[in-house]
């Protein structure tokens, strides 16, 4: 006798993935965001994919070499060999966050290409994690004879005085600059695979918000809610979309546990006004 279960959702089977720190498989919940696009896309297949790119590269390694050499290696095979890099042509396209796509065109931007990268030097035995940097995502491997910290669009390693350069004008927007100024170190942290999942949404939302998107914004909308159950700003987001869209009942679901849940925010008030307009709308 043969049962048949019924299929996940993608934002169940998203659901799911990120259900645990401990166990939250980086790769396998970046592939999947691509869901919402690609509604075929085997997920598993990806992943296969990956893994057989770590193969070719194994096969190039002696089993003793240091992990220096292991570095060099990964970085000829990603960078040379295979041409990853930055899609400069076209830094906005949706498909730069998707790890299908990115496999595929060998084009991404930072957080797309150091998914990748970090899987394949974590498949090396490297201690290669990610970095929330601002405004640009990094790679760092620790060595036995310090750090090096990689820039995933071009591939080329970064100095402390190229680090704090580009940090510069973040530092001077932010005011952290004089007697509020903080280590570089602070912002070289290892990032969680729960914060790389929602930069790369976060990235998706800018996209689909600038073309005012609504479905598509939507669709990501709901996979932060699921990743970020109490960041209240994001049911705020996913209502005002569902507004654009005509969806009443469902903006106006989203806008009250907004308001019901953040205290003090400076559109608490434009929000209250919206949920009435939406209500008389309703009525």
């Amino acid at each position: 006798m043969q049962f048949s279960f019924p299929a996940l959702t993608p934002l169940a089977y998203f659901g799911a993935l990120v259900q645990s720190d401990e166990h939250f498989p980086l790769l396998e919940t970046a592939v999947s965001l691509a869901q919402d696009e690609y509604p075929d896309l085997d997920v598993q297949q990806v992943l296969g994919d990956v893994d057989q790119l770590l193969a070719r590269l194994k096969r190039r390694i002696p089993a003793d070499a240091a992990p220096l050499q292991r570095l060099r290696a990964l970085n000829q095979f990603f960078f040379h060999d295979l041409s990853f890099g930055g899609n400069v042509n076209d830094y906005y396209d949706p498909d730069n966050s998707y790890l299908n796509a990115v496999l595929r065109t060998r084009r991404g931007i930072p957080i797309s290409l150091a998914v990748l990268w970090m899987e394949l030097a974590q498949g090396l035995g490297l201690n290669a994690r990610g970095v929330a940097f601002p405004g640009h995502f990094m790679v760092k491997v620790n060595l036995p004879k310090g750090q090096v910290v990689i820039d995933p669009f071009t591939g080329q390693s970064l100095s402390r005085e190229e680090l704090s350069e580009r940090l510069e004008p973040y530092k001077r927007k932010s005011g952290l600059v004089d007697d509020f100024d903080v280590p570089l170190g602070l912002y070289l942290q290892a990032a969680t695979p729960r914060d790389i999942i929602c930069r790369m949404l976060r990235n998706l939302k800018e996209v689909h918000r600038t073309q005012e998107d609504w479905q598509r914004l939507i669709a990501v909308q709901n996979r932060l809610v699921v990743l970020l159950p109490e960041a209240w700003p994001e049911y705020r987001d996913r209502g005002l979309a569902h507004a654009e869209q005509g969806h009443a009942a469902q903006a106006v679901e989203d806008l009250e546990t907004y308001v019901a849940n953040v205290e003090e925010a400076l559109d608490l008030d434009a929000i209250t006004e919206r949920v009435a307009e939406l209500r008389r709308e309703m009525n």
